[in-house]
């Protein structure tokens, strides 16, 4: 373990909860130093398997700007947008910053799914992350490295709408209950030329493999 990781340890007691109602999503600025963030930039975009993600919507199929990849413990499966992903074996490095992130979030994950964004005009729809599979108790840690990128999340009733700005380094931990009331979207901005890697690490239910 480095012998900065104290210092980064999450107190979830001293945070700030960016929702104001009806769910919990704390932000914690540098879970990595400017450096660390950087390195694993390099490192994630030589060593994960990117692809074009592939979506089913109303019966179409969509090729998304953005590059996916899914990693996981051996034999599970995640289903979204009507697409069924198995996951890869993980790698040392993404093994690496699960640990970290698992520690500072005093939660277990099993599996983590990967967005590369090649600069700002590739961004997210409004969703919310509550597939079946996904642990309805458990929370999913996104970790954002690269550039930096404005991030917002609307109440699905009072449309409520909430903006943060994602730090390289960054963590936003979003508790389950979050996602039954509010949808998040990463909006394009065409001013950042940079690219951003997110990982969202997640714990998927073993009775939906």
């Amino acid at each position: 373990m480095d012998s900065d990781f104290g210092k980064n340890n999450l107190n979830l007691q001293a945070a700030i909860n960016l929702l104001p109602y009806d769910g919990e999503a704390f932000y914690f600025p540098q879970i990595f130093t400017v450096d660390e963030a950087a390195a694993h930039v390099l490192t994630l975009l030589s060593n994960i398997q990117w692809q074009h993600d592939e979506l089913m919507i109303y019966g179409k199929k969509i090729i998304t700007k953005r590059q996916v990849a899914w990693y996981g413990d051996e034999g599970l499966s995640y289903t979204y947008s009507n697409r069924t992903k198995l996951a890869l074996p993980w790698n040392p490095k993404l093994l690496s910053i699960k640990a970290k992130v698992e520690e500072a979030c005093s939660q277990t994950y099993n599996s983590c799914l990967l967005n590369l964004y090649a600069n700002g005009k590739e961004g997210m729809a409004w969703h919310s992350d509550n597939e079946k599979e996904l642990d309805p108790n458990g929370s999913i840690a996104s970790v954002s490295l690269g550039a930096e990128r404005v991030f917002q999340f609307k109440h699905k009733t009072s449309k409520e709408l909430i903006s943060c700005i994602l730090e390289p380094g960054s963590l936003l931990l979003m508790k389950q209950n979050a996602q039954a009331h509010w949808q998040h979207r990463l909006p394009e901005r065409a001013a950042v030329k940079e690219q951003r890697i997110n990982l969202t690490f997640r714990k998927i239910i073993q009775q939906y493999q």
